[in-house]
């Protein structure tokens, strides 16, 4: 079992008297992503590049940090890693600089199911002549049938851009298995894994994912994402970059302006997190490789927030009046625990008003999945109803939030 009061002494703002459930939108910072940052600005805030020690230094750590993140993702080399503020921007420089290779009358094909920084920035290549089709939900069981695909997939298909986890329904897709019937295709494949990320270990090179992007302000680090791409794939690609920056120069051509040192920087202490975890729960054992200290953590992440969601989820599912909008089952194979919901009677932002008030951080909205709740009919109700729960959440405080929705739902 995972040691909860340790988790918790990692991050310092889960000192206060507030519950933290919106976790989705952003999560809380380890205290050792805290520290690196306020450390690389204290001794290393110099512009790389140059010949004195300090630049020289503060190089050297970047470059070490970007390997550590490599590792942590299991891509084959460091250069595979493109760092950017945000996923909504590196999908838009993905989309820009990909679709210099297409022509008009190819295929894009998005989902309806994503938040739409992986859905727009693909849609708006209309523009140039480019074809998008839309793989929809489907609306009984809110899951993604690899069948539709099938039936969308043409010669003309050069991406399918889908999310590993929709950041409402929550479920888990089977990426492995679409990549397969992708590449098969002929097609390339770009995941959004930014609601995944905060809680399974993404193996690039085992999902056989051409580009993933995730969001670190997610995943307990500072405000910065990051894009994996395969070497060849960022390789044959123009940049964005200036103009001096050749198709060799990966990743640089894709980071205008390079990347924010000292948030980079920082992600050492996420990885040392999970390194820190591992000996925690096996003091004794003998050295193993990273990437195992990585699967464990991650391991003993999924198992608490299994039984997070079965408390929530077994009340939620037994309340005549609340419609889960998802999985209502609760295993960690199928599911993370960003549960929503919506209230036969009551519209979503009256019911997490009415929480605000007992010092719980919940949300209500589409969460930038707009067609999802579109189709689903959900605007009328104001969105949905999200409880996002991460690992350093306790049962106690899903029990206190199941005590607010008896008195209010």
């Amino acid at each position: 079992m995972m040691d909860i009061d340790y988790v918790r002494r990692q991050f310092p703002a889960l000192q206060r008297d507030f519950v933290f459930m919106d976790n989705a939108g952003g999560s809380q910072v380890l205290g050792k992503v805290i520290e690196r940052i306020s450390g690389y600005l204290t001794h290393h805030n110099v512009q790389l590049g140059a010949s004195y020690k300090v630049s020289r230094e503060a190089g050297e750590k970047l470059a070490y940090a970007t390997k550590q993140i490599s590792k942590f993702v299991n891509a084959s080399r460091p250069e595979e890693v493109v760092i950017g503020p945000s996923a909504s921007m590196l999908l838009r420089i993905l989309s820009i600089c990909i679709s210099k290779q297409w022509k008009k009358g190819d295929e894009v094909i998005v989902t309806n199911t994503d938040h739409e920084a992986n859905v727009s920035c693909w849609t708006d290549l209309k523009q140039q002549g480019i074809n998008v089709k839309i793989w929809k939900v489907n609306p009984e069981t809110l899951q993604l049938d690899v069948k539709d695909l099938k039936t969308l997939l043409s010669r003309n298909t050069k991406l399918v851009a889908f999310t590993h986890c929709s950041n409402i329904l929550g479920t888990i897709n089977p990426v492995k298995e679409i990549t397969s019937l992708v590449h098969k295709a002929g097609a390339l494949v770009c995941v959004d894994g930014v609601a995944y990320a905060p809680h399974r270990k993404i193996d690039v090179q085992e999902l056989d994912a051409d580009f993933y992007v995730f969001s670190w302000y997610k995943a307990y680090g500072p405000h910065l994402a990051m894009m994996y791409g395969k070497y060849n794939q960022l390789l044959k690609m123009d940049g964005i970059n200036h103009y001096f920056f050749k198709k060799k120069d990966v990743p640089y051509k894709f980071q205008p302006g390079n990347f924010n040192f000292e948030l980079t920087y920082s992600l050492l202490g996420l990885t040392e997190y999970f390194e820190e975890m591992y000996r925690q729960h096996t003091p004794r054992s003998a050295a193993v490789p990273f990437q195992k200290k990585v699967e464990t953590g991650y391991d003993l992440i999924a198992g608490h927030e299994e039984k997070l969601s079965e408390i929530l989820l077994q009340y939620l599912n037994t309340n005549p009046k609340v419609r889960v909008i998802g999985a209502t089952s609760f295993r960690k194979e199928t599911r993370v625990p960003t549960i929503s919901f919506v209230h036969a009677e009551l519209k979503s932002d009256a019911i997490v008003e009415k929480v605000d008030d007992f010092r719980i951080g919940i949300r209500f909205g589409d969460f930038y999945a707009k067609k999802l709740i579109k189709d689903l009919g959900l605007e009328e109700k104001n969105g949905v109803v999200r409880v996002s729960l991460v690992h350093y959440n306790t049962a106690e405080e899903v029990k206190r939030l199941v005590e607010v929705f008896k008195k209010i739902l």
